[in-house]
């Protein structure tokens, strides 16, 4: 299926939007563009919408299980694409938002599906679940100088913290249940990243409602949407395994040369699998088991 623009998805696509869990699937470029969308047809997404220029080809059998949506995010953000789904949609789909070479895990994804996640979720009374943006990068830039591959893949399995996030409109307390969270790439490189874009939060699962705004930053209007867990007991979290910044580190000519390589002594190997991130604590099983 084929709409020209997402205000054509919202009039026409009703059959695309009647029903979650949906992935909206934003194309930046056309690095791994077809192993995202398969990765996430593979969990189990009752529709995968792929968002990209008209230049952008996918392969047959990828273009045949997508919603293909001519979008340019140059032109025009994920932010409106994403608000204008949350109107179109009946109140209570579960959304999921990502950008192309960058993988979603969450606890027991190998035997489970999103659907069946998702359901727990929302039996928890969760309308949106937290995830973690985990930078992951090619272990030999000379090898692969894009610095994506998913054959020699690799992490950092430590150096994650958390702040509290401030409350501009309580006399500097902190939020409720809200944390900003740094790490990875975005952390060690710092330098090269504009602050508002270091922590490695994102809300990219979520319930529409009416009424219901994404913001820049990857939060939303309504602030309980922002939290981690409820006020009773740790909810599941999930990952997002992405190369995102680290392609954007070396096609950035004010930092590629300063970085020969983006291993260290705290990088391990990338497993593709729900274990490790679990393992490493940048994701949570909750009550879920």
């Amino acid at each position: 299926m084929h709409h020209t623009s997402v205000q054509d998805l919202c009039a026409k696509g009703a059959v695309s939007l009647a029903k979650g869990p949906i992935a909206a699937i934003f194309a930046e470029d056309e690095v791994e563009l077809d192993t995202t969308l398969r990765h996430h047809l593979s969990l189990g997404f009752v529709s995968v919408i792929a968002f990209m220029p008209t230049s952008f080809a996918l392969p047959g059998d990828v273009a045949a299980q997508v919603v293909r949506v001519d979008h340019d995010l140059a032109v025009a953000g994920h932010v409106e694409a994403i608000n204008a789904m949350i109107t179109a949609a009946p109140a209570g789909t579960w959304i999921y938002y990502c950008f192309n070479s960058e993988y979603l895990f969450y606890p027991f994804c190998e035997t489970r599906s999103i659907g069946e996640m998702l359901t727990y979720h929302a039996e928890e009374r969760r309308d949106a679940m937290l995830t973690y943006v985990v930078d992951v990068y090619a272990g030999d830039l000379d090898k692969y100088p894009s610095a994506v591959t998913l054959e020699d893949a690799w992490l950092d399995k430590s150096g994650y913290y958390a702040l509290a996030r401030a409350n501009a409109d309580d006399n500097g307390h902190p939020k409720d249940r809200q944390l900003d969270f740094f790490g990875g790439l975005r952390w060690r490189y710092e330098e090269h990243i504009p602050a508002p874009r270091r922590n490695i939060d994102r809300i990219a699962i979520f319930r529409t409602k009416e009424g219901l705004k994404l913001l820049e930053g990857h939060i939303f209007s309504d602030e309980e949407y922002n939290t981690y867990a409820c006020p009773w007991h740790n909810n599941l979290t999930a990952a997002i395994a992405s190369f995102r910044t680290a392609k954007a580190l070396k096609r950035n000519p004010g930092s590629t040369f300063d970085i020969p390589t983006f291993k260290w002594h705290n990088s391990a190997q990338f497993e593709w699998h729900s274990r490790q991130l679990l393992d490493l604590g940048l994701m949570e099983p909750g009550q879920w088991f």
